[in-house]
């Protein structure tokens, strides 16, 4: 383990892609153990080919239609046509839009991009402060990931063995509640720091946007009726999305010409591409470590200890937490969960709640300083330099943590009496600290 850990990191700090990180150092580990190589490949094949997975390509296709397609405009203008006359009408139009089309596509990156491209330029224009402006697109961005349909959530499925569907409706509500979040955030910094706000439309202007925008949100009522409803699994809902997405496009909103159709089709197969090529190598990293036996010493280590569980989720999040500042989204979670899921039951932690938990200490990770993809969509968008984006976002980024921080009651007995509750106070911060420390380096 610690020749994997030494050479793990020592790849990653010489800049090299993820991918080749995990592929060199599943090589490696492979050759080590005296395992053929020719094994970990086939091994590879036969983790790939997985119905669930297969939907994540195609919610990527689908993403890539609606961003050149017109269907992110239709969503700002929806948004912009309820929210004229509030403080700060262009922030809380990025909330809202952002919220929306994260119903759609389930990336971040693609969420930041596509709102990033409209909005940032123009709340630029109008005078909003570019801290406010790169924090506020960034931030609201993450939320893709969480509310359905979700990438992460669809390979936490697959890891942990949970069922997606289940995934996805765990996802709704904390969404909607970060989303509210910074919503009121953003309403309460415009009043403080005066923003512009933005006329008043008309009514019948209102209702000409509002009706224009139904086709827009096709996509997401088809995955979640078809999924929901019974009709169709995960993989065919992505499918349809892609599909749905296209004619919408085409048809609707005419963002693009049909001829220009396999130029989207090729972008968006660039993108599933990378996201294949991290899992691919991830999953052989895993499986090496699974084999290793690292997942039954965690569980050993963690029971003869004795952890309380609110003290192994704040050490859990501690660790995602420093994993997520260097290693993206689908990285890290293939890359932790497999050594995680086996301790979850033992410990007393529903899969379902860890894995929102999981996703939104990886929201943090991308928007947080040194890495994260959102950082590097903002700077190529606004033309700003790195070293901006990551302090505009670093007031943003614990923001998420709030709204799933594990209760300081889970798993620790109740007391009444007085002095046992000012004992736990005075060593409640030793705990963690002992907890995070011990959990952290036997999880790697």
């Amino acid at each position: 383990m610690t020749s994997f850990l030494t050479l793990f990191i020592g790849l990653l700090a010489t800049g090299m892609p993820v991918f080749l990180v995990l592929g060199l150092c599943a090589g490696a580990m492979f050759m080590t153990s005296g395992q053929p190589l020719v094994g970990a490949a086939q091994l590879v094949i036969n983790e790939l080919n997985s119905p669930s997975l297969m939907a994540l390509p195609l919610f990527v296709m689908a993403a890539a239609f609606m961003r050149f397609g017109g269907i992110a405009n239709a969503l700002v203008n929806l948004a912009a046509a309820w929210l004229g006359g509030l403080p700060g009408s262009l922030g809380l139009v990025t909330v809202v839009a952002c919220t929306l089309f994260a119903a759609i596509c389930g990336s971040s990156v693609a969420t930041a991009l596509a709102m990033g491209t409209i909005l940032i330029p123009a709340m630029l224009e109008r005078g909003y402060p570019r801290s406010f402006v790169l924090g506020v697109v960034g931030a609201s961005g993450t939320i893709g990931i969480v509310i359905p349909p979700s990438l992460p959530l669809i390979l936490y499925g697959i890891v942990a063995e949970q069922s997606v569907p289940r995934l996805f409706l765990a996802g709704i509500l904390p969404g909607l509640l970060q989303a509210m979040a910074f919503f009121i955030w953003v309403l309460y910094e415009a009043r403080r720091r005066k923003f512009p706000v933005e006329p008043v439309l008309p009514f019948r202007e209102r209702m000409r946007v509002t009706l224009s925008a139904p086709p827009a949100l096709l996509v997401p009522l088809v995955v979640m009726v078809g999924i929901y409803g019974g009709f169709v699994t995960v993989t065919e809902a992505a499918a349809l999305s892609a599909v749905v997405a296209l004619c919408v496009s085409l048809l609707f909103y005419r963002g693009f010409h049909w001829t220009e159709t396999l130029s989207v089709v090729a972008n968006g197969l660039r993108s599933a591409a990378s996201i294949m090529l991290i899992i691919a190598t991830a999953l052989a990293v895993g499986h090496w470590l699974t084999e290793s036996g690292a997942p039954a010493r965690l569980v050993e280590f963690l029971l003869s200890h004795q952890f309380p569980t609110w003290q192994f989720l704040l050490a859990i999040n501690a660790l995602l937490l420093v994993l997520g500042c260097f290693l993206e989204v689908t990285a890290t979670l293939l890359l932790v969960l497999p050594i995680l899921a086996p301790a979850l039951g033992p410990m007393g932690v529903d899969p379902i709640h860890f894995s929102i938990i999981f996703t939104h200490n990886m929201e943090i990770g991308l928007v947080h300083p040194p890495v994260g993809l959102n950082l590097f969509v903002l700077s190529s968008i606004a033309v700003a330099p790195m070293v901006s984006c990551r302090f505009s976002l670093s007031c943003w980024s614990c923001l998420p943590s709030s709204l799933t921080c594990p209760s300081s009651r889970c798993g620790s007995p109740a007391r009444s009496s007085g002095d046992d509750v000012d004992g736990r106070a005075r060593c409640s911060g030793a705990k963690i600290l002992r907890a995070a420390t011990l959990i952290c380096c036997n999880a790697i």
